[in-house]
């Protein structure tokens, strides 16, 4: 990882072990590409090696921020664009409580974070090659895609509403026949 620009390292190590920067706030003057990528399978590389260390990666993903369509990594002294080739967070867990309406659905990401499928962190049903894909709104306009087993116990919650198959979560149901 010594590749990775300088500048942008020595920023990051600013913020490793703390809460989520407010990178909304920050609006550097310098912009650069750098060849790091998030395959769909949550993996991410740089120069086409995988990262390996974890606690580099979540400091990544906490100083990452979608613009339109495109991602950055973000400090105060520069932005730097990134791929990512379908969603930057894989949902690695789901929690339940209750059941019915007030059933709540709590997803955690690869990252550790931790929300609830409501009106601000919504689920969505997406369709590619007839394969269907779970995602949930994590922060900022980026989405989680939930891995298979999360996709699957997902799966034993649907309940048919209105001739619609969906679930319940935060007070309000999710149609997933989109």
């Amino acid at each position: 990882m010594q590749d990775l620009p300088y500048s942008l390292m020595a920023e990051l190590k600013r913020f490793a072990g703390k809460e989520l920067p407010p990178v909304d706030d920050w609006h550097p003057v310098t912009e650069k590409d750098i060849d790091l990528e998030i395959l769909a399978n949550g993996t991410w590389n740089y120069m086409g090696t995988p990262i390996l260390r974890r606690r580099l990666i979540r400091l990544f993903a906490s100083v990452l921020r979608k613009e339109g369509e495109e991602y950055f990594l973000v400090t105060p002294a520069e932005k730097c664009r990134i791929r990512v080739m379908d969603a930057p967070f894989q949902i690695v867990l789901m929690c339940v409580s209750a059941d019915g309406p007030i059933q709540k659905l709590q997803v955690t990401t690869d990252m550790g974070e931790i929300v609830l499928i409501d009106d601000e962190h919504p689920l969505r049903m997406a369709h590619d090659n007839g394969e269907s894909i779970p995602y949930v709104m994590i922060r900022g306009g980026m989405e989680g895609r939930m891995n298979r087993n999360v996709y699957y116990q997902l799966t034993d919650l649907l309940v048919e509403r209105d001739g619609k198959f969906g679930v319940w979560s935060g007070n309000r149901f999710f149609d997933l026949e989109c």
